[in-house]
């Protein structure tokens, strides 16, 4: 027994048997003689590649295939896609909260449902598309009062924003104020076109073919194009507040709050529902500011719990 073996076994067996079996080696065994004659077998490399790989192939997406010529000319040009535009907000860095988006919309769903459910109860409209008239000029009005109401706020924000603040929240409310002058001057071009005689069956401009087709081409434009892009732009401009977030997100919820009570405002004002018993006509007038607000401030803590916007940051101070 020594230090370079201390089990106390020989190096090798004197009689020609070993104690232990061979252990493998670290490299691959050598590789087998060549037949007599022949050419040596190929032995793989331990470390080739294996031909066929252990798992299967990672699947291919399909990539969609490009639109065509009509739907990248509608993408352009569509009324829906040019109000989606111009109505909503795309400041860059804005804040897309899915769930508030979901609240509004539910909101607006059931707001509708119950001012259609309690129209046709308490019959104040003959039949629903009464009351959609009725809801389209109601939505026209509040786009009205809004156009009043966002200059105001403009001028007060202006006031007490820091000095240096200023000119960045004029560009910021370029947009709303280009937005706003694209939904009156579309609703402009219906009365317009009453009072200039321009319609269908006008005969005052379709005195030869050129001017009656002219006459034709234009009103088909009017129905296939502005009149999309004015129902979708007035529900756009209302649900987003004339694309106000690109001034601040805290905006839109403030302004919505207030324009539902000015809204309400009128309706007593101006004797709106007088049909109705007292307290569903109270319920008719006050259940649009009171869901609307209570939407508008969870609206607001959310921004301020979640990401850190509050209304002191719309001042830029």
């Amino acid at each position: 027994m020594s230090n370079w073996n201390p089990g106390g076994q020989p190096p090798y067996d004197p009689h020609g048997q070993q104690p232990y079996p061979p252990q493998p080696g670290p490299y691959p065994p050598p590789a087998p003689a060549p037949p007599a004659g022949g050419h040596p077998p190929q032995v793989p490399h331990p470390y080739a590649p294996h031909p066929d790989p252990p798992y299967p192939p990672y699947p291919v997406v399909p990539t969609p295939a490009p639109p065509g010529p009509f739907t990248r000319l509608r993408q352009k040009i569509g009324p829906i896609h040019t109000a989606r535009r111009v109505f909503k907000p795309s400041r860059p860095g804005i804040i897309e909260d899915p769930l508030v988006t979901h609240m509004q919309k539910i909101r607006t769903l059931v707001g509708l449902g119950a001012v259609v459910w309690m129209s046709v109860t308490y019959k104040i409209a003959d039949s629903v598309s009464d009351v959609a008239r009725d809801r389209l000029n109601q939505s026209w009005i509040s786009v009205l009062v809004l156009c009043v109401t966002f200059p105001v706020v403009v001028g007060v924000l202006l006031a007490l924003a820091a000095p240096s603040a200023r000119r960045e929240l004029l560009r910021r409310a370029a947009r709303c104020f280009g937005a706003m002058v694209a939904i009156v001057a579309a609703m402009f071009v219906f009365p317009l076109t009453v009072l200039t005689d321009f319609g269908f069956g006008s005969s005052r401009f379709t005195t030869n073919p050129v001017m009656t087709a002219v006459t034709y081409t234009a009103n088909v434009l009017i129905i296939v194009w502005v009149l999309p892009f004015v129902i979708y732009g007035i529900g756009l401009a209302l649900v987003h507040v004339f694309r106000t977030a690109d001034i601040h997100q805290t905006m839109p919820p403030l302004l919505a709050m207030a324009l539902v009570w000015e809204m309400a405002l009128i309706d007593v004002f101006t004797g709106a529902h007088a049909g109705l018993p007292g307290p569903v006509r109270a319920v008719f007038i006050l259940g649009a500011p009171l869901s609307v607000t209570a939407v508008g401030l969870w609206e607001l803590r959310r921004l301020r719990l979640h990401y850190g916007l509050t209304v002191r940051g719309l001042l830029m101070r």
